[in-house]
Parts: structure tokens; C-alpha cells; sequence
């Protein structure tokens, strides 16, 4: 699975320069951890960070004027930090996999010259074979719609090629993975990747594209999980979680075994809780049941708490064949009773850790108890400065922190006593 090292964000709103992890051009810095965790107070940016993942998803879902225009955001003058000038710029540093070349992704929005959100620059470029450190080659390169992309598996930069193997300048016939072809795209809002994803010349920025369309960002609220939808097994839990029912149903029936495990989990999560199932209704809606073993009959999602809903919800996710490459929560201890926190924290690292196709967790917190259970490797700590803009560190670049760690003192309690404020 595809595992992001490094995450910088630019004039967007309170993130006017924040780099998570390692990118492209820092010589130093430790790539991101399989799970990240970022703290702070209110206020901080911590929604904002999280929105901005949330930004360059929609970007590619829709178009970068949309992605504007949502309502949470209200517009490009609004996403743009106040008082900077020139466009809101990502940059996503990842790999498919731990022995693969690095991948940079770069993306700067601005207004065009009737005031409208466009792409005004996107790179998509990777180490040459055999490098494992050193400059990255684009094999896309777009500038106000236009620009080059390279087809095929190899990105190749013409100069060094041509340095390398001088005989390949002499051979009339060019392999495939050395071509390159002028692209202008017809609308300035959508994305390159968008496009060129979609043909088969191009495979890596298809990876690219299936990786960034496969990241799950979770808006889940416990209302949602209490409604009634129309049956019909759903392979997963989509960003809302207004399909819970479905996607039980689609794993009772395409993987039985594993869901029975999954409710044993569960079970040892959230005691009391010993069976869940659904209900076809005679209308073809579907219910989900919980049981305690306290009574009977089984409680209706909707009778059932906001805690148990949402654990629920994440320990499905996490079971999900086939998990999404890149997992985003906000604030997941909301509504869960406190010693839960530990064992959520430990359940996402099991998961991101626990083999070569799981996926990679990020969240954002303020709870002490949900960071008791982290290393400063994992936990980023998000401030805001006095001129208004965030600011963020690792903690285990506070020597303090590390030094009472080892000594044995739990992150949630070194930040509920102000230890882990950034320096």
C-alpha cells in the first residue's frame, strides 16, 4: 500500500507554510509514520489540515472551482491566507510501496484573470531507476494547462538521458518509456492527473490518480449511521457512514468468517455488545441490530449510542478486504467514554501497521487519553503562532519530550501538563 512521507500545504487559510514528514527538496526530516497523529488546542488548525487532504481530493473529484466553492469553504478569497498574495500550493511526497522510487506530487491554484479559481501549475515527478536519493523527473509537467507528459513506466529527464547512454540520442527508434508529448488540457479547473489518468499510456499517473481517488476522508456522524437505507449489499463505508447497514450486509454475506471475527472484536471493545446482525423490512429497508444479551430483543440502531455507533463504524472500516490507501479522521474520540480512547488509538496503529495493504491512518485530536497511547514519532503538534498562522513540530523533536518518555511518562499526560508545546 501507498504510504505518504511527507504532506506541505501553502496559503491555505491558517497554513501559510506547514510541512508534515519529509518532501522532495528537504535533504532531511523522518518520512511521515504509517499512523500520524496531530494535537492541539481549539483554534489551532487542526480542521483546517484536515480539510486541506480533504481539498485536494475534491480537486481531483470534481474540478478546483468546485472544490472552492463547497460549502465549508466559501470560496478561493476565503481558502487563501489573509493577506498573502499568489496561489494555495500543495505538495504530496509518497511511495507505492517501501523498496519503490519516491513520488512528488505538486499542485498551485490560483484565480485567472477574471477572478476564477484555476490550476495555474501541477508536477507529478519521480527518482530515476536505480537512484535512491537525489533529483526528482517529471513525467508531467503542466503550466496554465499546458506543458509535457511522459508515457510509460520510466520518468526520463532528456538532459541526463541524453549524458547517460549517448547511444539512445543516435537510435532513431525510442522505446516507449522515453516518449514524451505536448499536452493542452480544454478546462483551466480540472486536474492533469484527472485526464491523463485515464489512458493507458500513461500508468503512473494513473497509480497516481486511482491512489489519490481511493483516499477516504470520514465525516462520519452517528445520525447518519441511524437511518434506514434501502437494502442492498455496498462493498464500503462511505465518508458519512449512512450505509453501515449495507455494508454488514455485504460482509455477512461475502465474507462471513471474517465479519464473525469482526464482531468479536468488537465485543471486546464495547462490552455488553454480543451480537450484530441486520433486518430486511417488508418495505426492502435495511436495519442494523445490536444485542447485549441483556434482553431478547435486539436494539434498532437508532435506539443505540453516539460511543458505540462510531466505534462500530471505525472497527468496520478498518476490517474493510479492501481498505481505502489513506485514512483521515477528525476528532474520532467524540462520544466515546475515555478508556476507549487507548484501545481506538492501539486498534488504527494494529491496522496501519499490520501488513504491506494496510492502509495509512491519520488523525487529529485533542484528547490526552487517545495520545497516551502514541510515540512522539507519531504525534505532530499543531500551534498557532502570534501573527496567526499555525506552526507545527514533531514531538519527538522536543529532546524533553523523548528524554520523559523513556523514563516512562505517558504523551497524554506530558501534554495535558504542557510539556509538548512547540518550541
Amino acid at each position: 500500500m501507498a504510504l505518504i512521507e511527507g504532506f506541505r500545504v501553502q496559503n491555505y487559510r491558517a497554513l501559510r507554510d506547514v510541512t508534515l514528514g519529509k518532501i522532495s527538496n528537504q535533504g532531511s526530516g523522518e518520512p511521515l509514520t504509517p499512523f500520524t497523529v496531530v494535537i492541539g488546542k481549539n483554534g489551532v488548525g487542526k480542521s483546517t489540515l484536515f480539510d486541506a487532504f480533504g481539498f485536494v481530493s475534491d480537486c481531483l473529484n470534481s474540478d478546483v472551482e468546485t472544490a472552492c466553492d463547497m460549502k465549508q469553504r466559501g470560496g478561493f478569497e476565503r481558502l487563501r491566507s489573509m493577506g498573502r498574495k499568489g496561489p494555495i500550493e500543495f505538495e504530496i511526497h509518497y511511495r507505492e510501496g517501501p523498496n519503490d522510487r519516491a513520488i512528488t506530487y505538486e499542485l498551485a491554484i490560483d484565480l485567472d484573470s477574471h477572478e476564477r479559481p484555476f490550476v495555474r501549475s501541477e508536477v507529478l515527478k519521480q527518482a530515476r531507476k536505480g537512484a535512491t536519493r537525489g533529483r526528482l523527473f517529471p513525467f508531467l509537467r503542466l503550466d496554465h494547462g499546458k506543458g509535457m507528459a511522459w508515457a510509460g513506466e520510466d520518468a526520463v529527464d532528456e538532459g541526463a538521458t541524453t549524458a547517460r547512454n549517448k547511444k539512445s540520442v543516435k537510435d532513431k527508434k525510442r522505446s516507449e518509456d522515453n516518449t514524451k508529448a505536448s499536452v493542452e488540457l480544454t478546462d483551466p479547473r480540472q486536474l492533469g492527473i484527472a485526464t491523463l489518468g485515464t489512458l493507458k499510456e500513461h500508468p503512473r499517473i494513473k497509480r497516481f490518480r486511482d491512489f489519490l481517488k481511493g483516499w477516504y476522508l470520514s465525516y462520519f456522524y452517528p445520525d447518519a449511521a441511524r437511518s434506514k437505507p434501502m437494502a442492498g449489499p455496498q462493498r464500503h463505508l462511505n465518508i458519512h457512514g449512512d450505509n453501515i447497514g449495507n455494508v454488514v450486509q455485504f460482509m455477512e454475506r461475502e465474507h462471513p468468517e471474517r465479519f464473525k471475527n469482526v464482531l468479536k472484536n468488537i465485543a471486546a471493545k464495547i462490552p455488553g455488545i454480543e451480537t450484530i446482525d441486520t433486518l430486511l423490512t417488508p418495505d426492502k429497508r435495511l436495519l442494523l441490530r445490536f444485542n447485549d444479551g441483556a434482553f431478547k430483543d435486539p436494539f434498532l440502531s437508532e435506539q443505540m449510542s453516539d460511543g458505540t455507533l462510531k466505534m462500530f463504524a471505525y472497527l468496520l472500516l478498518l476490517e474493510d478486504p479492501e481498505p481505502p490507501p489513506f485514512i483521515c479522521i477528525e476528532e474520532p474520540e467524540n462520544g466515546l467514554y475515555h478508556k476507549l480512547l487507548d484501545a481506538l488509538a492501539n486498534e488504527f496503529r494494529a491496522h496501519a501497521k499490520g501488513s504491506k495493504d494496510a492502509p495509512q491512518v491519520f488523525v487529529t485530536t485533542h484528547q490526552p487519553y487517545f495520545v497516551n497511547a502514541l510515540t512522539p514519532s507519531e504525534v505532530w503538534i499543531l500551534e498557532k503562532g502570534k501573527d496567526g498562522y499555525s506552526t507545527v513540530q514533531r514531538a519527538s523533536d522536543v529532546e524533553q519530550v523523548r528524554n520523559l518518555v523513556d523514563e516512562g511518562l505517558p504523551l497524554g499526560g506530558l501534554w495535558y501538563s504542557d510539556y509538548l508545546d512547540a518550541r
